[in-house]
């Protein structure tokens, strides 16, 4: 078993794809035992909640920490823990380190403390070309914390001393898992966890890649090559034909770039599949805000606008890796909102692909009008059951659900506790918006179309108005179910990305997954509710997976 670990095992996919070796010198491994050496040989970070580091035998760590650190030497740093929210302890020197993460946590945070990790992980691994990571959890928090690690390894880098550097650096992830459910992981779950880390870091490296490097040419490649890896041709609408076909939002916002808006399609199509989920993501690959032009502090780290695009595109990928039993379309709107004579001025008026008409007040309200084209197309041409859309789309977000949580509208009771739930497993943190189309649509009122595209009074729920815009144009009537998912703030993390989206969606829907871990940590089963006709769900139930 362990020796198909450990080739299984390696997040390398993603690197070794068009050239991007130099960048990505981390190779992050996961085995269901990273064997023993001595620190000084292989540094090593032992991380976990107390009272499971304190469940941990000296035998079963002792190989990794011998004969450097002694029992004793051991015992000692566990009893100096005091964890407030975190606390670590070096071992040995440089080498060996133990990090604590905290005791308990809130209702609205993941036990698996996950942006704890992460930053433990960061500040605490010691330094080393072959490095180890020993995380002691229960089996609950496996995939989470798999998850938060990824992120502490991005791959984009342009520094010029990280192009020279030729070594590749390992990484060996282990998890001990305590409490019920103990024992070591299968070859099964170590791949879900490698696709899951391996979607993480795509998304995080899109998303860190500067628009000179990442337009809408460049992530219509990175779509083809995900596709080429899984044997899918995407469907690519771009140019003018978004215009004769009657994307008014993508042509709309794109028009003015040099290369062209487009409107990319993946579609996963298995036998005996039941329902059709769309995923829908917003890629402006640049928000200069358009003709509503941003300020010189408010554009820098704008190439993070397609952070929705680059989360699906990492969530398909590592979905369908896994096996899913369902209809899954991922669907990418890519437009630069770029600045020139052709690009849209407010007061002009599109025709969008629901035929409904939007009088433009603020160009930089763009990703709307993008991703309500997307939507539309997800029910008109691919006849979804569940749409979910995936977006950096208001500055609002940040200050209606903060850093760490992202903000979910949803026309299904449901599926708004289902996001929440998801977010706690996966670690990628969900809190509901407001919800409520008929008091807060009228901000969107026009004297001389169907609506206009920014709201009148910008201190009255601006990100549940934004998410509104996007469900007019499905219908606030629409029978399937509509899921608006705004990580504006949580893509990053000061200057790096942080791939979010990715685990909250393989979480979500993990139910439809092939792959045990998935489905272990998804909130939707088939004993359950169903969302529409609120009849409970049986095995053959058309929505049998939904909430």
């Amino acid at each position: 078993m362990h020796s198909n670990c450990m080739n299984s095992g390696i997040v390398r996919k993603a690197i070794k794809s068009k050239g991007y070796t130099k960048m990505a010198n981390v190779v992050l491994e996961f085995k269901a035992s990273a064997g023993d050496s001595e620190p000084q040989n292989r540094p090593v970070l032992i991380v976990g909640q107390l009272n499971n580091l304190q469940k941990v035998n000296w035998s079963q760590v002792k190989g990794k920490l011998q004969s450097a650190v002694s029992e004793k030497v051991w015992q000692a740093a566990l009893s100096a823990l005091n964890p407030n929210p975190t606390d670590s302890c070096p071992l040995y020197l440089s080498h060996a380190a133990v990090a604590a993460l905290p005791s308990r946590v809130s209702r609205h945070n993941s036990p698996s403390s996950a942006h704890f990790l992460s930053r433990l992980v960061r500040t605490c691994l010691p330094g080393g070309t072959n490095r180890c990571i020993l995380i002691v959890c229960e089996r609950s928090d496996v995939f989470a914390s798999a998850c938060a690690v990824a992120r502490a390894f991005p791959i984009f880098s342009r520094r010029s001393a990280t192009s020279r550097r030729t070594e590749t650096k390992q990484v060996t992830v282990e998890f001990m898992v305590v409490g019920q459910d103990n024992g070591p992981l299968d070859p099964n779950t170590l791949m879900c966890l490698v696709n899951a880390a391996d979607g993480v870091r795509l998304a995080a490296r899109i998303v860190d890649t500067p628009c000179n490097e990442m337009n809408t040419d460049h992530f219509l490649e990175e779509i083809k090559t995900v596709g080429s890896e899984l044997g899918i041709t995407p469907v690519i609408i771009r140019g003018d034909e978004l215009k004769q076909k009657g994307f008014g939002g993508i042509y709309g916002v794109g028009k003015a770039a040099v290369n062209p808006p487009a409107l990319a399609v993946l579609s996963h199509k298995p036998d005996g599949a039941t329902q059709t989920i769309a995923w829908v993501g917003k890629g402006i690959v640049y928000d200069t805000g358009g003709l509503s032009i941003k300020g010189k502090t408010n554009m820098p780290g704008m190439k993070r606008d397609c952070g929705g695009a680059a989360a699906i595109l990492g969530a398909f990928k590592a979905t369908v890796k896994q096996g899913f039993k369902d209809n899954l379309h991922a669907v990418f709107c890519l437009a630069e909102n770029a600045v020139g004579p052709t690009a849209t001025r407010p007061d002009d008026i599109h025709t969008l692909y629901s035929g409904k008409t939007v009088e433009i007040n603020n160009t930089d309200a763009e990703g709307r009008l993008v991703l309500s084209d997307g939507v539309v197309y997800a029910s008109k041409d691919l006849s979804a059951d569940v749409i979910l859309d995936m977006a950096t789309l208001t500055g609002a977000q940040g200050i209606s659900t903060g850093k760490y949580h992202c903000a979910v509208m949803t026309n299904s009771e449901q599926w708004e506790m289902a996001c929440v739930k998801a977010g706690r497993s996966s670690g990628d943190l969900a809190h509901p918006l407001v919800y409520c189309p008929e008091l807060h649509f009228s901000e969107f009122t026009s004297a001389v179309a169907d609506m206009k595209n920014s709201v009148a009074d910008r201190e009255n729920a601006t990100s549940s108005c934004a998410g509104l815009f996007i469900g007019s144009h499905l219908g606030f009537d629409w029978p399937g179910v509509w899921v608006h998912v705004d990580i504006a703030s949580p893509v990053h993390a000061g200057e790096r990305a942080t791939g979010f989206g990715v685990a909250l969606l393989l979480a979500l829907f993990g139910q439809a997954s092939e792959d045990p871990m998935l489905n272990q940590v998804s909130p939707l089963g088939a004993g359950t509710v169903n969302a529409v006709s609120g009849e409970p769900m049986g095995h053959d139930c058309k929505r049998r997976r939904l909430v």
